[in-house]
């Protein structure tokens, strides 16, 4: 690292590398020295939009330049693990597009290579950068909801399948890794996975994805590409009060002061032929949608890998948080 400048390479400009490219290529003090691809119409796109960076297609010119401080993977899940590894063996701090790898034995050998080297390993979960996501937090955190009963959410669409990985690893990383935030990355009682390869044998176009938390915590992720309309949405309930985070809408929140409660019985029934009812109290206040001041959160992102770069410390979606998420993929295989 120079005394004023982080220097970095990245690994693939193909859908999503153009979004990391251009978010670490606008913070101060940081550039892209290379960009690696081995599509000579990606590199050309590099070069013409990105005069400060040399495209190439070799991995090992770009991970071996002594000036580079870290390498962004932005390349098809299944080489994660080996890019990695390549990377930080090289004394390479790592970003990794999510998932960080495929197996949990992965990401456990990337963990001792980065805590033998004192390296940052992050993996690229945004949403936990995402405003909206962290106001939901808070609340939590805060005890506004109550208890957390459920939280189901819907991450649909039509169209972009992939052969490379199923709908599950594609989109449920996101939703995992969210509600992992959200509950302080607890370990799950149990996985179960319900899905349909329509298109491509082997791969599944539609899951449905349950994990069963500690305190009785459900929570329920139903994927698709092959929706007929863009979802994104989230639901939060709690003994409280529920919230609506809805990542489409132009009002991503929602919270609603409503819910179910067991009424206090005054004085014991004891006419065991004829017990009471239980009795129940319905809540239906007020519903607030506060304004969350929205910033791009893959540029929150790349600055918090660049600041972890900086002062050591590790990221929020470091390896621990990293790892429960391909644990819980890993669990959920395709039977």
């Amino acid at each position: 690292m120079t005394k004023n400048e982080t220097v970095l390479a990245q690994l693939g400009c193909g859908y999503w590398g153009p979004n990391l490219l251009r978010n670490f290529s606008a913070l101060p003090r940081c550039r892209v020295k290379y960009v690696v691809d081995s599509s000579p119409e990606r590199r050309a796109f590099v070069e013409t939009n990105f005069p400060r960076t040399v495209p190439t297609d070799s991995v090992a010119k770009a991970v071996s330049d002594p000036e580079v401080n870290g390498v962004i993977i932005a390349t098809p899940a299944g080489s994660h693990f080996q890019l990695a590894k390549e990377a930080l063996l090289s004394g390479k701090h790592v970003f990794v597009e999510k998932p960080l790898a495929t197996k949990v034995t992965e990401v456990d050998e990337l963990a001792r290579l980065a805590q033998d080297r004192n390296l940052v390993v992050m993996a690229g979960h945004t949403f936990i950068y995402n405003a909206a996501v962290r106001y939901v937090k808070k609340l939590m955190d805060a005890g506004e909801l109550g208890e957390i009963r459920y939280i189901y959410s819907q991450r649909l669409n039509l169209g972009r399948i992939r052969s490379d990985i199923d709908a599950l690893w594609n989109f449920a990383p996101h939703d995992i890794s969210i509600i992992q935030y959200w509950l302080a990355d607890p370990d799950p009682v149990s996985v179960h996975r319900l899905g349909m390869d329509f298109i491509q044998n082997g791969v599944d176009d539609v899951v449905f994805l349950s994990i069963v938390y500690p305190n009785k915590i459900i929570a329920n992720i139903h994927v698709s590409w092959l929706d007929p309309q863009k979802v994104r949405k989230m639901i939060v309930v709690g003994s409280r009060k529920m919230i609506v985070y809805d990542d489409v809408a132009d009002v991503k929140i929602a919270i609603y002061d409503k819910g179910i409660d067991k009424k206090a019985i005054l004085g014991q029934n004891m006419d065991f032929d004829n017990p009471r009812p239980e009795q129940f109290s319905y809540r239906s206040g007020d519903i607030l949608m506060p304004d969350v001041q929205f910033t791009e959160p893959l540029r929150s992102e790349a600055e918090s890998f660049v600041e972890c770069i900086w002062n050591g410390k590790q990221p929020i979606t470091g390896i621990p948080h990293a790892r429960t998420v391909v644990s819980i993929l890993e669990q959920a295989k395709r039977q």
